[in-house]
């Protein structure tokens, strides 16, 4: 069930064909549809910031600091990126929310956005109804399930046997409630029946310290912060979180492969506005977004980075970020109910 909505969100075309790097008409086709509407000839006229709602040095915060970069170059105003970590990207986000719709303040965030409100019914802030949605900018290969070398599991079968074996006693690194690694956590604990216990983090680099450390056993983490230490041996790759195999980890299962045939997640980044930003507004960032994003070197350090390029337009993005909504709702509820 899992898979086949996965797939639903995936068939508009904003994780499809847009994806591939040659895509001539994400970069050239839809761009120009746009470029027909007025653009404020004003903008930008003061710095823009770009709110990350993580620590530094996370996956968005990437995303985040390529367009700093070029679009400060291009517009020959400071774009600076302000990382606002806590709570889940809860603050951050939040601050977003309540900004001014004048195109100085970006919020770029993960799949979070579109979860954390189905998993906590306390998040001061509509993801929908309190934002403007400019473009999915990217999207990964999935979630890699790492593990501590001291854990006694090299397969995804063996850590479900050791936590039956040690009910409460396995403990996983999570980004927060409502973030993919809570959420990819959470449905294998509904999936399996097994009792693993999350320990909360503001961000990747304090978490996977943690797990280098042994202070925890196990985590959902994206390939990008964890490669390296997965090649030095520091921590052991088990499984992979998308419906392939992942191209740097040949060897390494996917969780359906490992016998959990309807778990699929991958991660995503995505642009936003306040809610209330005119659509001349969102066409012109837009366009620039992806003028950046059509760049030989930004592809080429996605591409090393593991990342897939979307750049959707903001109507695909925002049917997108719907559906998406109404998926971790759905989501939420099963792993509630299989919870009690």
């Amino acid at each position: 069930m899992l898979v086949r909505s996965r797939r639903r969100m995936s068939a508009t075309g904003i994780a499809g064909k847009f994806v591939t790097f040659a895509g001539a008409m994400v970069l050239c086709g839809l761009s120009a549809s746009l470029s027909a509407q007025p653009v404020p000839k004003d903008y930008p006229n003061k710095r823009i910031r770009i709110i990350v709602p993580f620590t530094a040095g996370g996956p968005p915060d990437f995303s985040a600091r390529i367009l700093s970069q070029k679009l400060t170059t291009f517009w020959g105003q400071p774009v600076v990126v302000e990382n606002r970590g806590g709570a889940g990207a809860v603050l951050g986000t939040e601050l977003v929310a309540k900004s001014p719709p004048d195109g100085y303040t970006w919020l770029i965030t993960t799949g979070s956005h579109t979860s954390n409100s189905a998993f906590n019914q306390n998040v001061p802030y509509d993801p929908v109804r309190d934002f403007t949605p400019v473009t999915q900018l990217v999207r990964s290969f999935g979630q890699v399930v790492i593990v501590h070398p001291s854990v006694p599991a090299r397969t995804v079968k063996e850590l479900i046997a050791l936590a039956r074996q040690r009910p409460g006693k396995i403990n996983y690194a999570s980004f927060g409630i409502g973030n993919i690694t809570y959420i990819a956590a959470e449905l294998m604990k509904s999936m399996t029946g097994v009792n693993i216990v999350a320990i909360q983090y503001k961000g990747v680099g304090s978490s996977i310290s943690d797990l280098v450390g042994g202070h925890v056993d196990l985590c959902f983490a994206p390939m990008q912060a964890v490669f390296p230490l997965i090649q030095a041996g520091r921590v052991r790759a088990i499984a992979t979180t998308g419906r392939a195999r992942q191209a740097v980890l040949p060897d390494v299962p996917t969780m359906q492969e490992s016998g959990l045939k309807d778990f699929d997640l991958v991660g995503w980044h995505g642009l936003w506005l306040p809610a209330g930003a005119s659509p001349e507004l969102v066409s012109r960032i837009y366009n620039e977004v992806v003028r950046v994003l059509g760049e030989p070197d930004v592809k080429q350090r996605l591409y090393e980075t593991q990342y897939e390029l979307v750049a959707s337009t903001p109507e695909e993005f925002a049917k997108f970020v719907a559906q998406d909504v109404a998926f971790m709702r759905d989501l939420a509820r099963k792993i509630e109910t299989s919870a009690k």
